[in-house]
């Protein structure tokens, strides 16, 4: 029966200590240009001590227009002395423990906030279908964009190596940039990058060609995936399924398997605003607890590449049963490490479970949950929710603390104001 604590040999050989890995979380703590600083160090080193055997950071964005919050590290060209410099030492203590250290490269394409770019380029001009207007009208990438942000995924990739980082991750999930191309819901493009599966699965593709050549064969290279957009019209499991093969075929190490985008947030267990297509996929008593083990279980059966199971997962008997019964190789875990940062070690130590922490903060008070009725403000409440998470990853990198005690409300106002400080210095205001 394989353990937590058992290591993971990768297809391209490098072998992971064990498996648990800490799952990428926007960390929102880089300079105002996007470089790396001394807080993420902190918050690196924290969670390298905790245990993992491999930690994959938030979004690493190729290109400074199209970040997913202000705050991300962007690597859109080689980096000059300093950002090298700033890289070795994020990697450095990222790795302290013996861990490894995955980048996380993407592209926030549509779902950039309007603060950051009021007119972001996409696969196409689809909008997001999301009130509040904070996301712009986004216009199509042509064919010589696209080929330059292949190349950007190859030289980001190339540049985290070359720093010490011991793999990277290309971010194809969550409605993020390549995400937007797989979906045929959000892919309206004529030409050879459109229409079929095999036509808008082929930036992804090429961008794994890309960064292949880049790193060599002996470096790890990841892909996050949706299992499903969960959206009417938007990429299905039978199209997940059809991908992971050829990305399987494309020499890729471990694929992670999610689900879900802005408007339909199934990542982070909470309701969209739009009813779920049924998905074709057998249930399993371990999706009980985590969002995606029966996606992963169905595509297990039908690859071999290591698979890794990101969200909800917080009993060590669904994650040793998620490993026993072949539904993952690796278990991913995100917001109880926002808090608990010694989570991996605790569990490999005995632990049975991790805090829900998701179920203690709520931006309704009590006496309106009853609001929640409405699938709207049930959203609306559970994103506001994430930005207490966002509040502990800051206090972690700058006084290598947490505050369970901080409300909802008050997090919410001060990552905003963070946000629009950072885009002002950015602008130089």
């Amino acid at each position: 029966m394989v353990k937590l604590s058992d290591p993971l040999e990768l297809p391209c050989g490098a072998t992971l200590p064990n498996r648990i890995a800490k799952g990428a979380m926007t960390e929102g703590l880089a300079t105002p240009d996007g470089r790396p600083t001394p807080e993420l160090e902190r918050l690196y080193g924290i969670w390298s001590d905790g245990g993992a055997g491999m930690l994959l950071t938030g979004n690493i964005i190729i290109d400074k227009d199209h970040l997913e919050r202000p705050g991300n590290v962007v690597i859109d060209r080689e980096p000059d002395a300093e950002m090298a410099a700033r890289l070795v030492a994020w990697a450095k203590a990222g790795t302290r423990a013996g861990n490894h250290l995955w980048a996380q490269i993407s592209h926030g394409g549509r779902q950039t906030p309007k603060l950051v770019n009021p007119a972001p380029k996409s696969s196409s001009d689809v909008a997001l279908a999301l009130p509040g207007g904070q996301f712009g009208q986004p216009e199509p990438l042509t064919k010589g964009e696209i080929a330059d942000l292949v190349k950007r995924w190859a030289i980001a990739a190339r540049a985290c190596k070359d720093t010490g980082f011991t793999g990277v991750q290309v971010h194809g999930a969550h409605g993020y940039l390549v995400s937007q191309f797989l979906s045929p819901r959000v892919n309206l493009r004529d030409d050879e990058y459109g229409g079929s599966l095999e036509n808008r699965a082929r930036f992804l593709l090429e961008i794994v060609a890309s960064v292949r050549d880049s790193v060599g064969p002996a470096f790890p290279i990841s892909v996050k995936l949706n299992s499903a957009d969960f959206q009417k019209g938007g990429f299905d499991f039978e199209d997940s399924l059809q991908v992971v093969q050829w990305l399987e075929a494309a020499s890729v190490d471990l694929i992670e398997i999610s689900g879900g985008t802005y408007e339909q947030p199934k990542l982070m267990g909470i309701e969209g605003v739009e009813e779920e297509p049924f998905q074709n996929v057998a249930p399993t008593t371990a999706a009980r607890e985590a969002y995606f083990v029966d996606f992963a279980k169905a595509m297990q059966d039908a690859v071999s590449v290591p698979l890794m199971v990101t969200g909800g997962f917080r009993t060590r008997a669904a994650m040793e049963q998620a490993l026993a019964i072949g539904a993952a190789d690796v278990i991913g875990l995100g917001r109880p490490l926002c808090v608990q940062t010694d989570g991996p070690k605790q569990l490999m130590e005995g632990a049975d479970d991790l805090p829900r922490y998701e179920d203690r903060v709520d931006l309704l008070p009590v006496w309106l949950g009853f609001l929640k009725r409405f699938q709207v403000i049930k959203a609306v409440s559970g994103f506001a929710g994430i930005y207490w998470f966002y509040q502990q990853l800051w206090l972690l990198g700058h006084e290598g603390r947490t505050d369970e005690s901080f409300s909802v409300m008050r997090a919410l106002r001060l990552v905003e104001n963070r946000n629009k400080r950072i885009m002002a210095a950015r602008r130089g205001a």
